[in-house]
């Protein structure tokens, strides 16, 4: 932990064993677009540790500003400059990219927003690309844990639009937009990461 920084105990919790699957994913060159960079460290860690990717951090108007003392900071010549991206908003103020990640976002997102952000990514997703998703999700309607049950109150509580997103729910967002959930991976703190990829054609 850097003094003075914007930090995430979570997300240093999370980035070792979160690394250690894109590493599986994104195995080729190309651009890396973050949703929600939070306070960079997911961005400074997997950027230092896959150096053949261009990571592009994002976010929200809002909360852009959380990320830039640290990548600053770091100064890594595969971080691009960070963009102001409202995922609902259309067109995304976006380039092409390989390969998307976001972390933590579908549970705090809007439902409406986390429609935008999955349509948007399978309009744009190269067919050699993927998209990973990390946080919590609901089994069949059902939590997977009594802390994800607890969380999910909490997150409720704070504002009505939040919540523990079904597993179900977001695989069907993702066959709408063109994707599919190709693996999943179970992490620590009872959380997963998704990955989907966009869908063959049958012939």
């Amino acid at each position: 932990m850097t003094t003075g920084l914007p930090f995430s105990q979570a997300c240093e919790n999370n980035k070792a064993p979160i690394l250690e699957r894109l590493q599986e994913v994104f195995i080729a060159s190309g651009k890396v677009l973050e949703i929600g960079t939070g306070t960079g460290q997911h961005a400074v860690h997997f950027s230092l540790a896959m150096p053949h990717l261009q990571w592009q951090p994002t976010d929200h108007p809002h909360a852009v500003d959380s990320c830039r003392a640290r990548l600053a900071q770091a100064a890594l010549p595969n971080i691009l400059p960070v963009i102001e991206l409202d995922v609902a908003t259309s067109p995304w103020p976006v380039e092409a990219f390989t390969w998307a990640f976001s972390a933590n976002t579908a549970h705090i997102m809007a439902w409406d927003e986390v429609e935008h952000m999955f349509r948007n990514i399978g309009e744009r997703l190269p067919k050699e690309g993927a998209f990973c998703l990390y946080g919590p999700f609901n089994a069949q309607g059902r939590y997977t844990s009594e802390s994800n049950a607890q969380f999910d109150q909490h997150l409720k509580a704070k504002a009505a639009h939040m919540g523990i997103r079904d597993l179900e729910d977001i695989s069907k967002l993702a066959e709408d937009a063109g994707l599919t959930l190709s693996e999943k991976h179970a992490m620590p703190a009872n959380n997963q990461l998704l990955v989907f990829r966009v869908k063959r054609s049958t012939l």
